[in-house]
């Protein structure tokens, strides 16, 4: 059967599978679906506009110790429950002289909507400041303590203009006023990613021209690429509404999906090209595409929706909706790679190469000479069919080379110390480190719940907790005397770190107070203990994420083996994926490890000093890079599968679909690699962080996996690649992934 047959054939049209019928009818009515999407999207734009909700971080853990602590506090004393954040003061004559406008300032923001109590930083005239209190002791830098009754993000887009008007009579008067904590997040400029986005497409561009020739075909994935991402932003905002999602969700979803969807029209295009060089028509071509490589995108999409869906598993509400915001741009790379592509392909016929800046070439893009291909993919992958122990070996010690700093990985909170000092949430960091020490950014809360203790017994318990916090390591001296709620139900005081938040000696002090000191102390009561406070919080997170991190891995990978191994029948193949992807990704996290946590190149990408990882970015890259390394697994496997039930030659199948796919795949992931790459240049330290990961990621699995170390293992393992056991050949069902039967 000849190349043009199996595209356009002789069977009709209601013969055809789903997928042929659904690329035929969008390549025939190309005006249709392109008028659909255009509505699609001026609908669900109109729609984020007018109810579209907000984004916020919020690492609150229902039911753990910070928040059970934080609950605590707020039904006891409502004034100092709730979210807080510091407006932080400055100048360089004491602030005593501004006693006025501090006054005037701190009434106003106590009369905001929202806020519980503002605190007033300065003594009374008169008396001497508090060692240890809100002001420093060269009464330079004070900070005003502000608490809210819910997370700031959802105040309102004015709230931060009525804040501004509060402390606007000290600006007024000269002095720095910063903002701290969640007010300094609120305060950030509005993160834009279209420079990055510019960025990755530019590249996207110059890799299509030059890979594929075609100014036209250069064009299609990226303009199907970004019109889904738009619309899966849009809907990204409708969900918004409805629930909290991280600031860093809109991003991620955009990097995600201009990926994924770039990637799965460049796999449609390449084989629709071909049926065009082969002869068929339009309208059968984009058909054809769309049951093969279609079928393909479609598997692989629904494996990284999968992947995604498996941080749900976590239990941790945060890390669901950062898997469940890709998602829904995942869904829509394939809504548009399935439909709008074909549509595109259709309007455009046989005019794809009417601009081209070298001669055009499809899928092996090589030379021929009697009709076998000679080029340079060909001669390397007669190479690695000839030497796969040799192949295999080098790309295994080249993963675990770069996976050598991986044992070493320190997880934790990325503090504003890290940030720009353009944000005024780092300024408002460097004011409180210089004045009362670093950890004065990362205040601890401890609490004592003593309703069930006998009032006789309630001094000495809190003579008892007074003494336990008194010179704790890794905490300065001078804690505050216990303060009694007004219904004389709780205790509590402020434990200031001597480490700035997101040093380990503050996550290990956490857990010192709440595992030891605090339990120690009220030993033998029926007093309760709790150490609450953002960092508190996030270190709860952090040990929650740590705990389930490798549940979440065991997840995914299980589920990908299922999924190659319906896709494929073949146990061994779906083993070898998982054991390969696991590698990628070990040498993807080593390589993290050595720009952030070890410092190696990373204030050239404009992160201050040396940081942890931060503690949600590992999961996070594990399921998305394991769902999208399967787009290149299934991509590959589905022309070494296809070729060898063919021929029934195993060892010339995976040569031929490496020399097949290896243009594609190269190109597929530099464009994948530049798109996530360009997120470095984001002001947000764990958006470069993911950027880089997933850029590495994607590079290590596109080259020393896919073209190294799978084409020899499947060499190696011959036709025993494709063996089923026949108790498993009876229960799996076949879902003929390169499209065979009907493509």
């Amino acid at each position: 059967m000849s190349s043009s047959d199996t595209v356009s054939g002789s069977v009709p049209e209601r013969g055809r599978g789903l997928l042929w019928r659904l690329g035929a009818w969008c390549a025939r009515r190309p005006v249709l679906v392109l008028v659909g999407w255009l509505l699609v999207l001026a609908g669900v734009q109109v729609a984020n506009h007018a109810v579209g909700g907000g984004y916020s971080d919020d690492f609150s853990l229902p039911g753990s110790q910070a928040q059970d602590g934080a609950d605590v506090l707020a039904a006891h004393e409502p004034a100092i429950g709730g979210t807080s954040a510091q407006v932080v003061l400055h100048d360089g004559q004491p602030l005593t002289q501004f006693q006025s406008q501090v006054d005037q300032a701190v009434t106003s923001l106590q009369h905001l909507p929202h806020v519980l109590s503002a605190q007033d930083p300065l003594p009374p005239p008169g008396q001497a400041p508090q060692p240890g209190g809100p002001l420093s002791a060269d009464g330079l830098t004070a900070y005003v303590t502000v608490r809210f009754d819910g997370v700031l993000a959802t105040f309102g887009d004015d709230y931060l203009d009525q804040v501004d008007a509060a402390v606007a009579p000290l600006r007024q008067a000269g002095v720095q006023v910063e903002y701290g904590g969640p007010l300094g997040e609120l305060a950030r400029p509005a993160p834009s990613d279209r420079v990055s986005e510019l960025i990755g497409f530019g590249v996207a561009v110059v890799v299509l021209l030059l890979g594929f020739g075609s100014v036209i075909a250069a064009g299609l994935p990226l303009v199907s690429a970004l019109l889904a991402v738009v619309v899966g932003l849009g809907l990204l905002g409708l969900l918004a509404a409805l629930t909290t999602f991280a600031t860093v969700a809109p991003t991620l979803a955009t990097m995600i999906g201009l990926g994924v969807g770039i990637d799965y029209a460049l796999f449609l295009l390449t084989r629709h090209r071909q049926g065009l060089i082969d002869g068929a028509d339009p309208v059968a071509a984009a058909g054809h595409a769309v049951a093969t490589s279609g079928r393909a995108v479609l598997i692989s999409g629904c494996t990284v929706v999968i992947a995604l869906a498996g941080l749900s598993v976590s239990g941790i509400s945060f890390m669901a909706k950062l898997g469940l915001a890709a998602g829904v741009t995942v869904v829509t790379a394939v809504c548009g790679a399935l439909t709008l592509l074909p549509a595109l392909l259709g309007l455009i016929g046989r005019r794809m190469d009417r601009f081209t800046v070298r001669p055009p070439v499809a899928e092996g893009g090589g030379e021929t000479e009697g009709g076998e291909a000679t080029g340079l993919w060909h001669r390397y992958a007669r190479r690695v069919e000839h030497r796969p122990w040799r192949y295999l070996a080098v790309g295994l010690v080249t993963v675990l080379v770069l996976a050598v700093p991986l044992p070493s990985i320190q997880l934790g909170h990325i503090g504003d110390g890290a940030d720009p000092t353009s944000f005024t949430d780092r300024r408002a960091f460097d004011l409180m480190s210089a004045a009362f020490g670093p950890g004065s950014n990362g205040p601890l809360t401890a609490v004592v719940d003593q309703t069930a203790v006998p009032a006789a017994d309630r001094p000495a318990l809190a003579s008892a907790v007074q003494q336990a916090l008194t010179g704790v390591p890794d905490a300065v001296s001078n804690v505050p005397p216990l303060q009694t709620s007004s219904d004389g139900d709780v205790l509590f005081t402020t434990v200031t770190p001597a480490q700035a938040p997101q040093d380990q000696r503050t996550t290990d002090l956490v857990g010192h107070l709440v595992e030891e000191v605090l339990p120690g102390a009220v030993a033998g009561t029926a007093a309760a203990t709790y150490v609450t406070g953002t960092t508190a919080a996030q270190v709860d997170f952090l040990d929650l994420v740590a705990s389930r991190l490798l549940l979440i891995i065991a997840v995914v990978v299980a589920l990908a083996f299922l999924i190659i191994l319906l896709v494929f029948r073949a146990p061994l193949v779906a083993l070898k994926a998982a054991v390969l992807n696991l590698v990628s990704i070990a040498a993807s996290y080593g390589v993290l490890v050595a720009v952030f946590q070890w410092g190696w190149g990373g204030p050239a990408l404009g992160v201050s000093g040396k940081v942890p990882i931060e503690s949600y970015v590992p999961m996070m890259m594990f399921a998305i890079v394991f769902g999208l390394s399967m787009d290149y697994e299934v991509f590959l496997l589905s022309r070494v599968h296809e070729r060898w039930r063919r021929t029934g030659d195993s060892r010339g199948a995976v040569a031929h679909a490496l020399e097949t796919t290896a243009r594609v795949i190269g190109c597929a992931a530099l464009i994948m690699v530049s798109v996530f790459a360009a997120f470095i240049v984001s002001d947000n330290v764990v958006i470069k962080m993911m950027g880089l990961g997933l850029a590495v990621s994607v590079l290590i699995d596109a080259t020393v996996v896919r073209l190294l170390m799978v084409p020899s293992a499947m060499t190696l393992l011959g036709p025993a690649a494709w063996w089923t056991p026949r108790w498993m050949d009876r229960l799996l069902p076949d879902l003929d992934a390169e499209g065979l039967k009907n493509g």
